[in-house]
């Protein structure tokens, strides 16, 4: 098997290995993109389910299911369509923002806890002032479709900034703050609102844009009630209430913790 190889390679000539080798390089490059611009997305989800249906399709024409595989196959007939249908809205952020980001975008441990920190201390503030807000935390997924509809900001995370934001008398206070790269980088921001009809009725507007954006993408929104100062944490489409700030911190830290950033799933503590 070694000599075959061997012998294969020494008949290829060196400008054919060249090319072989910067069309891998390209492939693997595009996926990568793709895959870094899916990851904490909704579109993971679906991409595994439309994975699991191919597979099935497979596996019903090597069983021969004649019914299966007709109806899948009639399915997958149009999947390219399907497939820009469903991730229109991701291959829209791939096209304005393809190579946009560079390779090693991270944020260091000592800046994640600066910024975990001051808003941590930001939210216990008004949540004592009874000042209303939501501070996104961008993790995996990219923020910058949101980051485009707000105001920029491209600040240092502070809890005076994070504070003047949400002053009733700023005329951005309504909107969320969206913290991205361990900086502020826009502020009122609208979210879409959650259409779960599990969520309850008692939750505001706030929650439910936290809700919302959370099912959407893996951000972490930190959100602060006017009403009755408490201070709530939103992650993956679910809401826990009323937290003091040695809880939000641990928590925070939790979600930004290395094996949680590398795609293990996550929860805030019920």
């Amino acid at each position: 098997m070694g000599h075959f190889f061997t012998e294969f390679i020494g008949n290829m000539r060196w400008r054919d290995l060249l090319l072989a080798a910067v069309d891998i390089t390209i492939v693997y490059y595009v996926i990568y993109r793709v895959l870094l611009m899916i990851r904490g997305t909704r579109a993971v989800q679906m991409l595994i389910g439309l994975m699991l249906i191919i597979g099935l399709f497979f596996a019903s024409r090597y069983f021969q299911l004649t019914t299966l595989n007709w109806l899948l196959e009639n399915f997958l007939s149009s999947f390219v369509i399907l497939l820009i249908i469903v991730f229109q809205a991701d291959i829209r952020r791939a096209l304005v923002h393809f190579g946009r980001r560079p390779f090693l975008d991270r944020v260091s441990r000592q800046e994640q806890a600066q910024f975990i920190e001051e808003v941590t201390r930001a939210a216990s503030r008004m949540a004592q002032n009874r000042i209303g807000g939501i501070i996104v935390l961008e993790r995996l997924a990219d923020l910058n479709d949101y980051v485009q509809e707000g105001v920029l900001v491209d600040a240092r995370v502070s809890r005076e900034i994070l504070l003047s934001m949400f002053h009733t008398r700023s005329p951005i206070h309504d909107g969320a703050v969206i913290i991205q790269h361990g900086r502020v980088a826009a502020a009122g921001v609208f979210l879409p609102l959650t259409a779960n009809p599990a969520v309850s009725k008692t939750l505001g507007t706030r929650h439910r844009a936290a809700i919302g954006l959370t099912e959407e993408v893996d951000a972490v929104a930190v959100v602060v009630s006017e009403e009755d100062g408490k201070v709530s944490l939103a992650v993956e489409g679910q809401i826990t209430r009323d937290l003091d700030p040695p809880t939000l911190r641990k928590v925070l830290t939790s979600l930004f913790a290395p094996a949680r950033l590398s795609g293990v799933r996550s929860q805030a503590p019920a």
